[in-house]
Formats: C-alpha cells, structure tokens, sequence
C-alpha cells in the first residue's frame, strides 16, 4: 500500500510552473501527498496569460487512465483545465470507476483574461461533470460565467448545487474588495464566509494551489468543513511566499 495519499490530478501543462500540474505536484507534496498526473491539455502561457491551448486527445487520456489505475488507487481526484468537450466522457468513466472525493477548478479563463473553454464547452462541463464532483472551487468570474442568468453570487452557488456538485466554494479574489471573502455553498446550509486579508501583489496559480490543496486534504480523510480551513489557510501561506519569475504575476511559494 503507498505510504502517502495518492491524488489523480488532471490538468494542464504551464511552462512557467506556476499553474497546472506542476502547481497540483508541489501543493500535494508540501501537504503529505503523491501526484498521479495526467496533462489534458499543452500550453503556450507565461506568468501574464495564455496564448495558445492544445488538448490531449480523449482516447490517448483514456488509455492512459485505464493503465495508470489498473495499477495505482487515488484516493483523491482534482480536475483542472480539461482541454476540450471530448475528454469529458472519459473523465466520467474515471470519476463513476474510482468513487473518491472530487475537487473540481473550472479552468474557464486565465488570470490574464484569455478565455480557455469555449461557452459551448463550459455548458457541456457543468451537465456531464458536476453531478460527480465533490467539491467545486470556481472565482467569482468563473462561476458568473457558469451562470450566466443568476442574480449575484449566492445564487451561483445555488445553482451550482442544483446542478448536482455537493459543495461548491466560489472565491472572491478577482472581486474588487479590501478583503478576500470566499463563500461555501452546502444543501440545506446557509452560505459560509470566510474573509482573509487581500495581499498587494497578483498571482499566477492561486486557484490551482487553493483546489490542489482541498483534493490533498480531502485524501487525507478530513472532512469538508476541515478542509476547506485548513487549504485556504494553507494557500494564504503560499501566497505571501510567492516568488517572481517573469514580468508578470508572482506565483505561490509552495515549498514551504
């Protein structure tokens, strides 16, 4: 048996290493944890935005899915950029075979504004994937965009949750606040907040630590409620650990 959680993290590939799978592969070894990793799509990005997205090919996933888990047992999986609508079947198949917790980061946009799935796409993600995710950790835009007919966050949240995720935590650092307020969203719950300190710089990877961090803990065996503390707190730590790379924006400082 591994001596450390196994998290299947399906992502994509950032040749800057500050989102994607290499910022999964550093948030779940600094929290105790073993990546099995899958790149759903090659990017063409830098520290300020997304240039160019190349998915993997669906059958190429599949294959690779099937070998992986005939040898190795997640108990976690966290879901990040998905390179297109046709991986979205396998990815499924995936989801109904292992019966672990599910950590989704709906990947629609770049922190630079490049737009990464089309609406197509994303309207296709939320019917066939939400209803098998355990967690969903969309910002604030991502989830206006999910949404698009909602009044306001909260009834993003609402939404959400009737579209089948159990639990849904919209995140508020791209809103324009003096803090960072994050809401959790449960059936039969009232809303809750969590409000942490807006650091000056901005970041490049601070979705995919955040999500990255929730699947590691949920590994773990802690439940909701204790995740969702403890990464946030985790990712805050990340953040004011951050290091420059480029000319763009700081990503987390995951090694501690």
């Amino acid at each position: 048996m591994p001596t450390r959680p196994l998290v299947l993290c399906l992502s994509g590939l950032d040749p800057s290493g500050g989102a994607g799978l290499q910022a999964d592969i550093e948030t779940v070894a600094a929290l105790g944890g073993h990546v099995l990793g899958l790149v759903t799509a090659l990017t063409v990005q830098d520290t300020r935005n997304v240039a160019e997205v190349a998915a993997t090919d669906p059958e190429l996933l599949r294959r690779q899915l099937d070998l992986l888990l005939r040898d190795c047992r997640p108990q976690a999986v966290k879901l990040g950029l998905l390179g297109s609508a046709g991986q979205f079947g396998v990815i499924l198949d995936l989801l109904q075979t292992c019966g672990v917790p599910v950590v989704c980061d709906p990947v629609l946009r770049a922190g630079g504004g490049a737009r990464l799935l089309d609406p197509t796409a994303g309207a296709a993600l939320r019917r066939t994937l939400f209803p098998a995710v355990t967690l969903l950790t969309p910002n604030a835009a991502e989830a206006r965009l999910l949404c698009p007919g909602a009044a306001d966050l909260d009834a993003c949240g609402r939404e959400l949750l009737e579209a089948g995720c159990a639990n849904v935590l919209i995140t508020g650092g791209d809103e324009p606040a003096d803090d960072v307020v994050n809401s959790w969203y449960a059936a039969g719950r009232a809303p809750q907040r969590y409000r942490w300190p807006r650091l000056p710089e901005t970041f490049h990877g601070a979705g995919c630590t955040l999500a990255a961090a929730l699947a590691a803990l949920l590994a773990q065996g802690l439940d909701t409620a204790a995740a969702l503390q403890r990464a946030q707190e985790w990712t805050l730590q990340a953040l004011r650990r951050a290091q420059t790379v480029g000319r763009g924006r700081r990503i987390p400082g995951r090694a501690a």
